[in-house]
């Protein structure tokens, strides 16, 4: 039984989650919680190896079965070594991105069946899934002029219908999921969304 509090923000491209995980993580260390912050793909030594071949813009021969198993096996690492540990000692881990990125970019953006993705994501966490997980809705167009305005990676990189079925795959994963899912708008200063997300927060706790 696992004694912490698991929660993990999702989004498109330049939504503004690392932004947000660390005000967030700001106001609930304030708060007197122990916080983890983490992240994925990555969050170990052996992820973020695992992260500099997914994201190399020159790997662009990657199969998305292979894609989807590099992702998987970063994230098994991932809890095995971090997540679980720390919900073990009671913190309240926060992660940008967790199983949902693998269902709405590999499934919906991808096609591949979101069966076979739920079965080996199931297998490679435990079954540690999130006890709140939080979708900052941004728009998708607007989001990715965000991320590429520094040098956009092998995800960034897709084109834009791409990007518009990963949205689309996250909102039919918030309904899907909807006891643990929250939409937080996203537009705004960082200011206004992290007073949303405070809201939304508080009503979990």
């Amino acid at each position: 039984m696992h004694r912490g509090i698991f929660i993990t923000l999702e989004g498109v491209e330049g939504c503004g989650k690392t932004t947000q995980m660390s005000l967030l993580a700001k106001y609930l260390k304030n708060k007197g919680f122990n916080v983890l912050v983490t992240r994925e793909p990555g969050g170990t030594k052996i992820g973020d190896e695992i992260r500099k071949i997914l994201l190399n813009p020159d790997s662009k021969e990657m199969d998305y079965r292979t894609e989807t198993l590099l992702y998987t096996a970063s994230r098994a690492q991932h809890v095995s070594e971090v997540i679980a540990p720390s919900l073990e000692e009671g913190k309240v881990v926060l992660c940008d991105r967790y199983i949902d990125s693998t269902l709405a970019y590999q499934g919906f953006g991808r096609g591949l069946s979101l069966n076979k993705l739920i079965d080996v994501s199931r297998w490679a966490t435990c079954d540690i899934n999130p006890h709140l997980t939080i979708l900052l809705f941004f728009p998708t167009e607007d989001g990715l002029k965000r991320a590429t305005s520094k040098e956009a990676d092998r995800i960034e990189q897709e084109d834009i219908e791409f990007h518009r079925r990963v949205q689309d795959g996250f909102l039919k994963l918030a309904r899907l999921y909807s006891e643990r899912y929250q939409i937080v708008d996203a537009a705004g200063s960082q200011e206004e969304v992290h007073e949303r997300i405070i809201k939304v927060l508080e009503e979990f706790l």
